[in-house]
């Protein structure tokens, strides 16, 4: 197959690449990224393969390189895509180009070189705040960013797309993905922090926050296994959930951190921003996903959440770029 991924440099977008490069060359690969936030440093393994080729470009705005790319591609991974939820309730309109203008333009390329799937990087935060937990794929959807917003109106685009076009669509509602390579979440800033200050860490919010977590691995796997079932012809238009079946208070994190970097009497000072004590305006204090929707496809995680943080933690303690 040639297939396309959009945001291939970055964080998850690189991970799955090295999976789809694994099946021995019986993928022909195309990266599309602006390197905003990914790194050929993230792709380097793989650019003097023949079946890889990394196109530097803007998604934003129209170029005949980028679309050149999809032509005779079959399917598209859209991982393309600004992942700073914070930066929403300050700068909308990034949101609004980053990822509703970006998968308008990615979906209109698609359909005039007849790509035959197209599968999206969804976020739990279309949910917002919920009435259950762990929140299944139909409850209600109440974004509370403008992330959250801008991520649910591209699945509606998409959705849209199928049934007008016949594109079969798969949109991943990911929790909190963490794992070698990122660069940006809780995990990152609190070890950038331990590093500049080993007494003491500022936490955002009053530290009962409390999310799921998986680690990349099994997201790629996860992914994966749910584009099999589309090209099998399971389904042709779903939304999956895709998350571990548990949680993690932001204080643990904050623990699991101090343990791996072998530090002691650690300060832990809480900076809520909000009278209920969430890190910034627009983050969901709760979150936890409803997996039993992706399970029932034969598909579990390896990890936990704990398990998930730990093995991130040491990871990005031997990468020199954090």
């Amino acid at each position: 197959m040639k297939i396309v991924v959009t945001g291939g440099a970055g964080f998850i977008g690189s991970h799955l690449v090295d999976a789809l490069m694994d099946f021995s060359f019986s993928h022909e690969v195309i990266v599309i990224d602006n390197l905003s936030s990914g790194s050929v440093n993230n792709v380097a393994q793989h650019l003097k393969a023949p079946n890889f080729k990394l196109v530097v470009a803007d998604l934003k705005k129209d170029s005949k390189e980028w679309f050149s790319a999809m032509e005779g591609s079959e399917a598209l991974f859209h991982f393309a895509a600004n992942p700073e939820v914070r930066i929403s309730s300050v700068e909308p309109r990034i949101h609004f180009n980053e990822n509703i203008l970006v998968t308008f333009n990615l979906l209109e390329a698609a359909r005039k070189a007849d790509v035959d799937a197209f599968v999206f990087a969804s976020s739990s935060t279309v949910y917002g705040e919920t009435n259950v937990i762990p929140t299944p794929e139909d409850h209600p959807k109440r974004p509370i960013s403008v992330y959250g917003a801008s991520k649910l109106a591209c699945e509606a685009l998409i959705e849209t797309y199928h049934r007008l076009y016949g594109i079969k669509t798969l949109s991943l509602r990911y929790a909190n993905i963490v794992g070698p390579r990122m660069t940006h979440g809780v995990i990152v800033d609190f070890i950038r922090k331990l590093r500049a200050n080993p007494k003491e860490l500022e936490i955002l919010g009053d530290g009962t926050q409390k999310k799921s977590y998986l680690h990349v691995k099994d997201a790629v796997d996860a992914t994966l296994h749910l584009f099999n079932k589309l090209l099998d012809g399971e389904f042709s238009c779903e939304a999956f959930n895709v998350g571990s079946e548990d949680w993690i208070r932001v204080v643990r994190i904050a623990d699991i951190i101090v343990e791996e970097m072998g530090l002691k009497n650690v300060k832990y000072v809480f900076k809520p921003v909000t009278k209920d004590g969430r890190a910034w305006p627009g983050d969901v204090k709760l979150m936890l996903l409803d997996i039993r929707k992706l399970k029932s496809t034969g598909w579990s995680p390896t990890m936990n959440s704990e398990e998930a943080v730990r093995e991130t933690v040491k990871s990005l303690l031997k990468e020199s770029t954090i």
